[in-house]
């Protein structure tokens, strides 16, 4: 008998220290359910049925237990019954995670939008499109192309690819359609600094200046430019793991204030010498481009009145953490034509219906090399510029994010192709198909 109370005892004791080994882990976890459950159901209008079944039907994260409560809009993910997260909505900024019950009755800001009554027709306006024939594209070569995604393997929700202007394929999986809102991940870094190509612009700021940043001026991080911060090139540490305890975990899912992590890392290179990617760096951006501003009321209204509502994405939401800041680095939130009127304004250099948003030499910024990053990293883009993808244009450059979700632009063919789904694709095979489409 004393024997099997020693055993009980032992596996108590196993237990128990697994438990508190993995509890951090087990915090993530049922993080990113709620989190992404909350803006699942309430900003795009799923169901936690097919959320469950989809969005977060990944290991280890579909071990959580998700529940919604509709009424008073807020999701709670647990893990094994040990931890519990809730995510709630507010009007305007999306899902955030709670940290204390306070949260959730705490007072807030949100942004003012403008939406632009426009009776012109896409992409200017929300009018149909006339049906425009081009005899120079082979609209069957195309449409194999298009429909190759579309499979159980590649997981594609949607692809629309805008030539000359015009959509000359708009396809979308069962259970979407051109009102659903899409995740757009990483590409939210795009979006963060297209704002800083607009200040520049309006002449509120310059890249090449020193990064205004307080607890930098008495260090070696002092020499940090805005430029090193927009190319991921500054030196500084950070670990940008998504399978584990990271940085990058951390900040999305125990943070309140996002834009700090990155702030209080250390230097492990040199500024201009240390290419490495970190959405620390997208949040501490945020927090830069928010201290540019006297009031926090205009930060939240500036991304959209100077540019987002300014080219008709009427459907974006950013979303932002319990601090106010608009996470830069992840959540960003939009229907394929709104993403695709993104890569439109990039494809006419800034310009948009005859407004000038940002300048050419913005595009020539945000689309040169940052040194060290081999050729395929800009300003918040990625680029082609060492032919990544050997057969496609070494000019083509394109918003990357998490799961392949893209926008690309291609200056010479005058196209811009935007692709949603839930994994990683032959991005060379597609892109090759569409643009042999185009004859000569």
């Amino acid at each position: 008998m004393k024997a099997i109370k020693r055993i009980l005892l032992l596996v108590l004791i196993f237990i128990l220290i697994a438990v508190i080994y993995n509890y951090p882990k087990l915090n993530l976890l049922a993080g990113y359910s709620a989190k992404n459950m909350a803006s699942s159901v309430f900003v795009a209008d799923r169901t936690l049925e097919y959320t469950d079944q989809n969005d977060n039907n990944f290991s280890p994260v579909n071990l959580a237990s998700d529940e919604v409560d509709i009424t008073n809009k807020f999701a709670t993910s647990s893990a094994f019954g040990l931890l519990t997260r809730k995510a709630i909505i507010r009007k305007g900024l999306g899902a955030v995670l709670t940290l204390t019950d306070a949260d959730e009755t705490a007072d807030y800001l949100a942004p003012k939008r403008t939406k632009i009554d426009n009776s012109a027709t896409y992409p200017y306006g929300d009018s149909p499109q006339k049906d425009t024939v081009f005899a120079n594209l082979n609209y069957n070569k195309i449409n194999e192309s298009v429909e190759f995604l579309f499979d159980s393997i590649n997981k594609t929700r949607a692809v629309l690819v805008l030539y000359k202007d015009q959509i000359i394929v708009e396809k979308y999986a069962d259970n979407f359609t051109k009102e659903s809102k899409f995740l757009g991940w990483s590409m939210t870094k795009s979006l963060l600094s297209t704002v800083f190509g607009v200040m520049q612009h309006q002449g509120k700021l310059n890249v090449e200046e020193k990064a205004p940043i307080a607890s930098w001026q008495n260090d070696e991080r002092k020499n940090i430019t805005i430029n090193n911060l927009l190319q991921m090139n500054s030196g500084l540490e950070w670990d940008e793991n998504y399978t584990t305890i990271s940085d990058a975990t951390k900040m999305l899912f125990l943070d309140r204030d996002m834009t700090k992590r990155q702030e209080n890392k250390p230097l492990v290179g040199e500024p201009n010498k240390s290419w490495n990617y970190s959405s620390g760096t997208s949040n501490l951006l945020s927090g830069i481009l928010r201290n540019q501003f006297k009031t926090h009321q205009e930060y939240l209204d500036f991304w959209y009145t100077d540019f987002i509502d300014k080219i008709g994405m009427n459907s974006m939401v950013l979303e932002a953490d319990l601090s106010g800041n608009y996470v830069a680095s992840s959540y960003s939130w939009a229907t394929t034509r709104d993403w695709a009127k993104f890569g439109l304004l990039y494809l006419h250099n800034g310009n948009w219906n005859g407004t000038q948003l940002f300048t050419k030499d913005w595009v020539n910024y945000i689309t040169t090399p940052t040194a060290t990053s081999n050729g395929t990293y800009g300003a918040q883009f990625w680029l082609n510029a060492k032919n990544e993808f050997k057969d496609v244009p070494k000019n083509m450059y394109f918003a990357d994010g998490y799961q392949g979700q893209r926008v690309y632009v291609l200056p010479d063919q005058e196209m811009v192709i935007v692709r949603f789904g839930l994994k990683n694709f032959d991005e060379n095979t597609f892109l090759k198909g569409v643009l042999e489409s185009l004859q000569k």
